[in-house]
């Protein structure tokens, strides 16, 4: 995510916080205080820092540097055992977790007109992405409906196409990565931001309007059908939740994992998903801080995810009704997903904003490849990381 959409994901991250703070408050009827503060205005000192704040449940966002002498160690608390499988990996950094997970992370995978896909006579689900763009060929054939909806305008969601691409590179390469032993250069992903842009962009298969158009954008011709389909995270979901209701989003709307090689989706932690705890030196404010952790993941949490129509972490709390079918679709694919590469990298470069150069013809994808190596060891030559 980039600018404006990482602003709203921190902005809900931290009303998240608040309101658990208040639900805590209302549960007891006894008001005490608790330091919140959004991450984006966040004062790290001991004395003036929060105690808690909404933070991305990953190791790129919890910098190992900061971890350990900053944030409390979260291992033996009473809610861990509860969390499913993908979000008890989440939140970690050297084996310790310093992060709640309170919502689950966004699903990566396609958003698709079902009146579309019905007129093009498609019944089954594409099983890998050589098989979704056979899909979209044959979408465009049949309907004259742009098969994919890209968004050049607001630029993040360009890293998708690429990225469902590299989910074949094997976690050696990350690591070596994260040595500064490989490279982003590396031909598995140059040939995918080359397949994206000949396959996709040159080939046809993107809206007319693809430099230019908008995440709004995006959400309103999935809905209306004139586009087939979008690939995107949940928070494109949330985008169409604000103006559609749940019966018109199933009646329109389905949505499928997919992976290069596989029918698989990806996870991509956000500001909204995790919850830190400061070391301020104060033991009763460390100490309130876990209390209120253990209250919001606790006994509080099915009637919170009711109360915001959340998908559950907890495997032994159920989803609440009313969710559209899209969200439960992308919770059963949860446990099986693969992370996206700002979960697996150091730290993630924004190869979104070389894609949107790429779009302009200032960049060739080779070259959209070196920029995001170059911001990547620089980022990490600059944090002290060893090998850089």
């Amino acid at each position: 995510m980039d600018g404006p959409e990482q602003r709203r994901a921190a902005q809900a991250g931290h009303r998240g916080v608040r309101e658990g703070h208040r639900r805590q408050d209302q549960h007891r009827g006894d008001p005490r205080p608790l330091r919140v503060e959004r991450p984006d205005q966040a004062r790290l000192g001991r004395q003036a820092g929060p105690d808690v704040l909404a933070a991305h449940g990953q190791h790129a966002a919890v910098h190992p540097a900061a971890a350990e002498p900053n944030l409390l160690q979260l291992d033996n608390e009473d809610w861990v055992a509860k969390l499913g499988k993908t979000e008890k990996g989440l939140g970690q950094v050297d084996g310790h977790r310093y992060a709640a997970i309170v919502t689950s992370p966004a699903v990566l995978g396609i958003y698709y007109n079902k009146d579309v896909f019905k007129k093009a006579g498609i019944t089954t689900m594409p099983k890998n992405y050589d098989d979704l763009l056979a899909t979209a060929g044959k979408i465009k054939s049949k309907t004259g409906v742009a098969p994919f909806f890209e968004v050049g305008g607001d630029k993040w969601p360009l890293q998708w196409q690429v990225q469902v691409q590299m989910t074949d590179l094997p976690q050696s390469f990350w690591d070596k990565l994260n040595k500064n032993k490989d490279s982003w250069t590396n031909k598995t992903i140059v040939d995918a931001i080359i397949k994206y842009k000949t396959k996709v962009l040159d080939g046809g298969l993107a809206q007319k309007n693809y430099k230019t158009a908008t995440f709004v954008d995006q959400g309103k011709a999935i809905m209306d059908g004139s586009a087939a389909m979008a690939l995107n995270v949940t928070s494109l979901q949330s985008q169409i939740q604000a103006t559609s209701s749940t019966a018109e989003m199933d009646k329109k709307l389905g949505w499928f994992p997919i992976a290069n090689s596989a029918a698989q989706a990806e996870y991509s932690p956000d500001q909204t998903n995790g919850v830190v705890a400061f070391k301020t030196g104060d033991t009763k404010r460390q100490n309130a801080a876990r209390q209120f952790l253990s209250f919001w993941l606790g006994n509080d949490y099915p009637d919170y995810i009711k109360a915001n129509k959340l998908v559950s972490v907890q495997p032994s709390v159920p989803n609440p009704d009313g969710l559209p079918q899209t969200a439960i679709a992308q919770a059963e694919a949860l446990s099986s997903a693969g992370g996206v590469f700002q979960v697996k990298a150091l730290t993630a470069p924004d190869m979104h904003l070389a894609l949107a150069d790429m779009l302009y013809g200032k960049k060739t994808p080779q070259q959209v490849a070196q920029a995001a190596q170059d911001q990547f060891e620089q980022v990490l030559k600059a944090r002290g990381v060893s090998g850089f």
